[in-house]
C-alpha cells in the first residue's frame, strides 16, 4: 500500500488520509471500484456523459421556449390523433410511454433470470424488451412522418415558434437513436444467451469469459437509462 509520495523537491510527503488505497489501486492496475466490474463502471461513466448531453438539450429547449416572443405550438393539438371523428390529444405519446415503461419491467425480469442462469426465460424477456423498443421506434417514425407531412421542419412549422421543429427533431431523434441502438444490442445479447455463450464461454463479441451474465445487467442499465430519459422528455416537451 502506498503511504508516501515524492514532491518535486525530492522530499517524501505523506498522502492525505484515505488516498493510500486509491493510489495503490491505480498504481498496481487494479480495479478502482473493488466490487464493481470494469464493464459496469464504464457503462455508468457512459450514462453519466449521456446525462450531460440530454440535460443540455432539454435546458436549451426550455431556454428557447421561455425566451421566444412567438407563441409556442400547443402540444395537445400538435400531437393529437383523429379517432372516430374525435380529436384525441397525446394518445400516441401516451401509448409510446406505456410501451417504453413496460419494457423496463421485462428488462428487469431478464436481469433477474440471467443471474439465475435461466437461459430460456432471460432470452425471451430480452426479446420481449426488444419488441417493445422496436414498437416504440415504429410509433416514433409514424409521429415524425405525420408532422413532416403537416409542414413541420427544423426551421419552421405552421403553428407558431420556428424553434419548435428543431427542438422536436433534435431531442426525439437523439433519444430514438439510443432506443434503436439498444434494440440492436438486446437482440445480440439475447441470441448469445439463447445459444448458451455465457455458459460455455464461447469466444465472440462480449462473450469471451465464462458465466458473464453480468452483460445482461449492463444492457439493463443502458435500457433503464433510455426509459428514464423518455420520462423527462415526456414531461417537459409533451406535457408542458
Amino acid at each position: 500500500m502506498a503511504e508516501t509520495a515524492v514532491a518535486n523537491t525530492g522530499q517524501p510527503q505523506k498522502l492525505l488520509p484515505g488516498m493510500e488505497g486509491f493510489v495503490a489501486d491505480w498504481s498496481s492496475d487494479q480495479r478502482a471500484f473493488k466490487k464493481v466490474s470494469w464493464g459496469k463502471a464504464m457503462m455508468w461513466i457512459f450514462l453519466l456523459s449521456d446525462t450531460f448531453i440530454f440535460s443540455c438539450f432539454l435546458i436549451s429547449y426550455m431556454t428557447v421556449r421561455m425566451s421566444t416572443t412567438v407563441p409556442w405550438p400547443n402540444p395537445s393539438k400538435v400531437f393529437a390523433l383523429h379517432i372516430g371523428g374525435q380529436e384525441v390529444p397525446l394518445i400516441l405519446i401516451a401509448i409510446m410511454t406505456f410501451v417504453l415503461i413496460s419494457s423496463s419491467g421485462t428488462m428487469a425480469m431478464a436481469v433477474n433470470y440471467g443471474y439465475r442462469r435461466d437461459r430460456k426465460k432471460t432470452a425471451i424477456l430480452m426479446l420481449a424488451t426488444a419488441a417493445f423498443g422496436a414498437t416504440f421506434v415504429g410509433m416514433q417514425a409514424f409521429e415524425w412522418t405525420k408532422l413532416i407531412s403537416e409542414g413541420v421542419r427544423p426551421w419552421e412549422n405552421p403553428w407558431g415558434a420556428a424553434q419548435f421543429g428543431s427542438a422536436f427533431f433534435m431531442i426525439t431523434g437523439f433519444h430514438g437513436t439510443h432506443v434503436t441502438i439498444g434494440v440492436i444490442f438486446l437482440l445480440i445479447i439475447a441470441h448469445k444467451v439463447w445459444r448458451g455463450d455465457f455458459d460455455t464461454g464461447r469466444a465472440g463479441f462480449m462473450t469471451r469469459r465464462k458465466g458473464r451474465y453480468e452483460n445482461v445487467e449492463i444492457m439493463g442499465l443502458y435500457w433503464h437509462f433510455v426509459d428514464l430519459v423518455w420520462v423527462f422528455i415526456f414531461a417537459f416537451f409533451y406535457l408542458w
